[in-house]
């Protein structure tokens, strides 16, 4: 008989098929297990690689991908330790090191020496970590309303998350969305995937401080949501263009956090697109 599907690979396989047709997913080994890409673009185009926040997936920029896929070679990574399809096996995952680690091994198998790399949130963390340890393999590093980077969480945030966290449901999950997000217009699939990740069994996020922005030699892009719940946008902003004069730091209007990057995905293409080249 076959197994029966839960329902966060229901959601997944939803959202999945909102991505482009010609969209390609592979499964990408590693010494910390196979790694889920959802590969897009133009064949010879530069290479994007985009790190999504906790719990989103490599699904989230489905509504960024038509409008990326025309410049560049697009790869939408679902993370090591969150819900998805990459798997954690061999290897065990114990420090940001490892996820380091994971992700040399990663692009050394989608055959990228050198990427412009995007993160959004936890994955906007992930990827300064990343171009700390390897500078030479980033081009143009974008970071969306980044996380534990600039500034820590506002404590209203976390006591509003705690509940999911501490009792996962999707219930409590879609009601902390809810509150973030007012006043956007999450998509629907995406808000259930996201909610139905929070429940996952076996979700191993690593967690580390705030990385040496200072250290950062390649280009940064940092668009911060200006209605944020997580931090406060305009103290993000001042601190990261203090930390890297010479980076460019702008508003998303209208934006929350969850919101991104999904949500009226027109402004922070033409942004990126803008920065990239």
């Amino acid at each position: 008989m076959p197994v029966p599907r839960s329902a966060f690979d229901l959601a997944y396989d939803e959202l999945r098929a909102r991505w482009p047709e010609s969209t390609e997913d592979r499964d990408v080994a590693t010494p910390y297990g196979p790694t889920r890409v959802h590969v897009y673009g133009l064949r010879d185009g530069s290479p994007l690689v985009l790190l999504p926040g906790g719990s989103a997936t490599g699904l989230v920029w489905f509504a960024n991908a038509p409008a990326l896929g025309k410049r560049y070679r697009i790869h939408a990574v679902d993370l090591l330790g969150d819900a998805g399809r990459t798997e954690r096996r061999g290897t065990p995952l114990k420090s940001a090191e490892d996820l380091t680690a994971w992700l040399d091994a990663l692009l050394d198998g989608l055959g990228l020496s050198r990427t412009h790399l995007c993160g959004h949130s936890y994955g906007a963390w992930l990827a300064v970590r990343y171009a700390l340890h390897a500078p030479g393999r980033v081009d143009r590093l974008a970071l969306v309303d980044p996380t534990q980077v600039f500034a820590g969480f506002r404590p209203g945030y976390l006591l509003r998350a705690l509940p999911s966290l501490l009792r996962p449901s999707e219930a409590r999950a879609r009601a902390f969305l809810a509150w973030e997000t007012a006043g956007t217009r999450p998509d629907g699939a995406w808000q259930r995937l996201y909610a139905l990740a929070t429940t996952v069994p076996g979700r191993k996020l690593i967690a580390g401080g705030r990385p040496r922005v200072s250290g950062l030699s390649m280009p940064v892009l940092v668009l911060l949501a200006e209605h944020s719940r997580t931090h406060r946008a305009a103290e993000v902003a001042d601190r990261a263009r203090r930390a890297l004069p010479r980076s460019e730091v702008a508003l998303l209007p209208g934006a929350t956090h969850h919101s991104l990057p999904l949500t009226a995905p027109e402004q922070l293409d033409d942004r990126l697109t803008d920065f990239l080249g």
